[in-house]
């Protein structure tokens, strides 16, 4: 049984949000605020945190970032903001996801298993994935260990960045669309879609695995296309 941990200043919210994750079949944990979500993630194995951004003490963001420190695990940020900003603030910090507040309860859910899901990681079709090590020039990508090595040095990517990267790498040459990543990765036909989750996460894989971000050796965009790793 999967543990999700909710992480929100207001009751009401969490109780609902406990209902519904209940109803899903997950063992729910609580939090009102930063530092008790730190204090819980101590405490046991946690699977996946919904984490609100505006609470006392520790905010969502800084929370965020701490638990990015020592943890990759899934993280999906809600909040009552709407600007541009505040959801690009939100998934540069290492959330994969993003919720703005008053939201469906059902979408939630749809984005909290298609987060579960991917903690399996998908294995690409092409006979290069097949392999548990895909090599591109400097970049090693251990599949099983789920490790990323770039000019020698580790690199720590979230859950997202790994599987972002496993695709392109696993099918070099193919120009994948916003939209395929969004679904190949984040394993989601609901529909709720936003391009640019995807960019930012595209950024910030670029941050992590470029020389030059700007210029980049191995995230190419093709314009008005989409992303590929050449062959």
């Amino acid at each position: 049984m999967s543990t999700i941990l909710v992480v929100d200043d207001d009751p009401e919210i969490r109780d609902v949000l406990h209902i519904y994750l209940r109803n899903e079949g997950y063992h729910v944990l609580e939090a009102e605020d930063g530092v008790q979500a730190l204090d819980t993630l101590k405490s046991g194995q946690i699977h996946l945190i919904i984490l609100d951004i505006m609470m006392p003490n520790l905010d969502g963001i800084k929370a965020c970032l701490q638990i990015r420190e020592e943890s990759q695990i899934p993280i999906i940020m809600l909040s009552a903001k709407e600007e541009y900003l505040d959801k690009i603030m939100g998934l540069s910090t290492g959330a994969d996801d993003y919720v703005t507040k008053p939201f469906n309860p059902l979408e939630l859910m749809a984005r909290v298993k298609a987060q579960l899901r991917r903690q399996g990681y998908s294995s690409s079709a092409n006979q290069d994935a097949d392999e548990g090590e895909i090599r591109i020039d400097e970049l090693v990508i251990n599949k099983d260990e789920h490790t990323v090595t770039v000019r020698g040095a580790p690199v720590s990517l979230t859950p997202i960045e790994f599987s972002i990267l496993e695709l392109l790498a696993g099918s070099r040459g193919h120009v994948f669309n916003v939209d395929h990543i969004y679904q190949r990765v984040w394993k989601d036909q609901t529909g709720f879609f936003s391009e640019n989750t995807v960019m930012v996460h595209i950024r910030n894989l670029r941050e992590k695995i470029e020389l030059k971000p700007r210029e980049p050796q191995y995230i190419k965009t093709v314009w008005g296309v989409g992303y590929k790793i050449d062959k």
